[in-house]
């Protein structure tokens, strides 16, 4: 064990020297040997309880028995299929179960191999159905890396640095809760907001007419889990009623559960034109989908829009298994009731705490906002002493936000009381040592 602990520390520090900085350097570089349900194991010998489901992939836990054998099974009969050359029984299955569990008239797919994929062709797809130029996005969007989503992504500046992203993109302000100001209505302020924005919008920087699609995170990921009222949504899609503009819900990280519904859309009561979907949807394979109506499916022609490995047919199969643990162990109920005893359990954590700004959460999608007691600004140097300290104690979180300053709480949708117990004691124990600190 120590001769193979050596072998992995080597291995560790030499990560610069082959593999890209861009992503290998990121938070915490914990080399692991398995995983299984909610936890890692280490080569330390450790295990750590996991609340990241590698970043809102395993709703359903880490190598869930079910998904496990039906990627052996797939891979005994069909690796490669490049749909379209060749047709196969997932692919088809999990359209027609897709077809289940998704909002009306959202009937048709492209299957890819990603997010950004996914949103490349929610964003192609209505330029092409509309004929329109541009696009609006909102502020604080995260919506891949790739040239197109990232013309459309905003939650940093330095993911844009140099690269001059530009599919003719205009931007209007995300609905913060903390904007809103004291004694009004959320519901109704951020709705009335909307309004004016759009308006002044149209009016002075491009034509309705002109605009192809707005685009939003029903709940803000990357940028800082911001839950937003079910009126601003519902006045998006009134805005874009009125003007023929196409809807985009990019729900690669709400799906599959993680709202407390299969998808956000379904929480919010509002049913976009396109969605994007990836992350939970195979428990780990590589699967994206861009969804709609067969209706503006079918005014995409023929070859304007391919992929040689989307819809891999064991990501289909493992993505089928996945649905059926969803279905079969309750977990939309679990991401509901478990999600909001954690949220009541973090909420009471914040009257004990200055460095908490905020505690917000939907289903089992949570974040805590840490802050400077003293000067208020965002702190994200508090995020990563408290995330290293719950790390030397065995729970694994993550962060996300403009400033790094939120805490991601996403565990896997299998994940119990007792868990979310075990992992908060471990958060408030880090909480305390980075406030007294101060």
């Amino acid at each position: 064990m120590e001769r193979k602990q050596k072998d992995w520390e080597h291995l560790v520090d030499s990560i610069g020297n082959f593999l890209a900085p861009s992503m290998a350097k990121d938070h915490p570089n914990l080399p692991v040997v398995k995983a299984e349900g909610c936890y890692y194991y280490g080569t330390d010998g450790k295990k750590y309880l996991d609340f990241t489901s590698g970043i809102a992939v395993e709703n359903v836990g880490h190598r869930h028995p079910k998904v496990v054998q039906a990627i052996k099974d797939s891979a005994d009969h069909l690796i490669h299929g490049p749909s379209g050359v060749i047709i196969y029984e997932s692919i088809l299955k999990l359209a027609e179960e897709l077809q289940e569990i998704l909002p009306p008239k959202l009937d048709n797919f492209f299957f890819g191999n990603s997010g950004t994929e996914a949103i490349e062709g929610a964003l192609k797809l209505a330029k092409h159905v509309s004929n329109r130029p541009y696009v609006i996005s909102f502020t604080g969007g995260f919506h891949g890396r790739t040239i197109g989503s990232l013309s459309v992504s905003t939650s940093k500046s330095k993911y844009r640095k140099h690269l001059q992203p530009s599919w003719l993109t205009y931007q209007l302000p995300y609905a913060h809760s903390e904007d809103c100001p004291a004694g009004e209505d959320p519901e109704v302020f951020f709705a009335e907001k909307l309004e004016k924005e759009a308006a002044n919008l149209f009016r002075h920087q491009v034509d309705p007419e002109e605009v192809a699609c707005m685009i939003v995170e029903p709940v803000l990921g990357e940028g800082g889990y911001v839950i937003p009222p079910k009126s601003w949504l519902k006045k998006m899609r009134e805005i874009c009623d009125r003007h023929g503009i196409l809807l985009i819900f990019d729900e690669v990280q709400t799906g599959f559960g993680r709202t407390g519904n299969w998808f956000a859309a379904q929480t919010f009561d509002v049913t976009p034109d396109i969605m994007a979907v990836a992350k939970g949807i195979a428990a780990g394979m590589p699967l994206g989908v861009t969804i709609a109506s067969k209706e503006l499916m079918d005014q995409w022609p023929m070859g304007s829009h391919a992929t040689t490995f989307g819809g891999n047919p064991i990501a289909c199969a493992a993505a089928r298994a996945s649905i059926e643990v969803i279905k079969e162990e309750k977990l939309l109920e679990n991401a509901r009731t478990v999600g909001d005893y954690a949220l009541n359990q973090l909420i009471q954590l914040k009257d004990k705490f200055s460095i908490i700004h905020d505690v917000r959460g939907v289903g089992l999608m949570i974040g805590i906002a840490l802050k400077d007691a003293e000067t208020g600004e965002p702190d994200g140097e508090a995020v990563m002493n408290v995330l290293n300290s719950c790390l030397e104690k065995g729970v694994l979180f993550y962060l996300c936000g403009n400033a790094g300053e939120i805490i991601r709480m996403i565990p896997p949708l299998t994940v119990t009381k007792a868990q979310v117990d075990e992992g908060i004691k471990v958060l408030e124990e880090a909480l305390t040592a980075v406030q007294n600190e101060k």
